[in-house]
């Protein structure tokens, strides 16, 4: 979702994934000073964001599968454009982002699904059937 926006709103036409396209001119995603894979984190959610919500004002520990993230040099482009980051590590390093004026446009660096079952879903994914369900029921 992140190289989509870079090239089709900040208009990089040419950028790209780092673990897909390493040579690439203009990479939105690249790779990280050390592998998540295998990690669990704690996130901070930022104050007002969608994630807060979602979560209910916690900070969440979260599961990471991922060598890749956020491109440093676009996080301020894509801020001003309205892709927010909503939820940063220890270090400030972006985890989630979010469109705030989309019924649900968001994106983690990390999998919810390894931490959801039917019985417990995980927040981002019962904010996204609840977002699912208003819609349809819109049309």
């Amino acid at each position: 979702m992140v190289v989509d926006y870079v090239r089709h709103v900040l208009r990089v036409e040419d950028a790209d994934h780092g673990e897909s396209s390493p040579n690439a001119p203009h990479l939105a995603i690249t790779a990280l000073a050390c592998s998540l894979v295998g990690q669990e984190h704690p996130v901070r959610l930022v104050p007002g964001s969608r994630a807060e919500d979602l979560y209910g004002g916690t900070s969440p520990v979260e599961s990471y599968y991922c060598n890749y993230g956020l491109n440093p040099e676009y996080r301020d482009r894509l801020h001003a454009a309205g892709f927010h980051v909503s939820g940063v590590d220890a270090d400030g390093e972006p985890r989630i982002m979010e469109l705030s004026n989309h019924p649900f446009y968001i994106g983690t660096l990390f999998v919810p699904q390894a931490r959801s079952s039917r019985a417990h879903p995980h927040p981002i994914i019962q904010g996204f059937i609840t977002a699912a369900k208003a819609h349809f029921t819109k049309t």
